[in-house]
């Protein structure tokens, strides 16, 4: 029998897939078809828009349910609860990191790193960097690019209201204005 500890473990790792997965292959691939993607289109339209929490839930209820069969069953129900919490923490911590980067700005080198990362993904190069809080699963499917600059459109300029206030001259975030550029 697996460990609650180590299927906890192993719940984190697997949340980076199923992230990669959930942001990819069914936000992005699928172009509007299902309800994910048609959710996840209209984030890109407005980077302010977020799936409401209901639907969210709806969304992860069944997915938990499904990995805690699956892991409960073949390693026992302490496992299955571990693997489900840390899955649970994973796309918890996510959902307030996505947010975070769109609305209140980075707050430390990580931050500052998972902002850069992903806004390069909604300005300009919607095929790359679909990991959010990681990105291994860019590495593994060969979707990462590297990124020094991001090249902010004009037109986009006030949609991140930090990065606005940043470009305007009036907020703490002036110091990450090397990591991004108005064209």
């Amino acid at each position: 029998m697996i460990s609650f500890i180590a299927s906890f473990v192993a719940g984190l790792a697997g949340w980076t897939l199923l992230e990669y997965v959930i942001h990819y292959w069914l936000g992005h691939l699928p172009k509007g078809r299902i309800l994910i993607s048609s959710e996840h289109l209209k984030h890109h339209g407005d980077i302010l828009y977020f799936t409401p929490l209901r639907l969210k839930i709806r969304g992860a209820v069944p997915v938990l349910v499904v990995l805690l069969l699956i892991v409960g069953g073949a390693c026992g129900l302490p496992a299955g609860f571990g693997f489900v919490a840390a899955v649970s923490l994973g796309w918890t911590t996510y959902e307030w990191l996505h947010q975070s980067i769109h609305v209140n700005g980075p707050r430390s080198a990580y931050g500052r790193w998972a902002a850069r990362h992903h806004l390069s993904h909604h300005f300009g190069r919607p095929n790359f960097n679909h990991g959010v809080t990681t990105p291994i699963w860019d590495l593994v499917f060969r979707t990462y690019a590297p990124v020094r600059c991001v090249h902010v459109p004009k037109r986009f300029h006030a949609s991140v209201p930090w990065l606005a206030s940043a470009f305007d001259g009036r907020t703490e975030f002036q110091a990450f204005l090397s990591d991004y550029e108005l064209v």
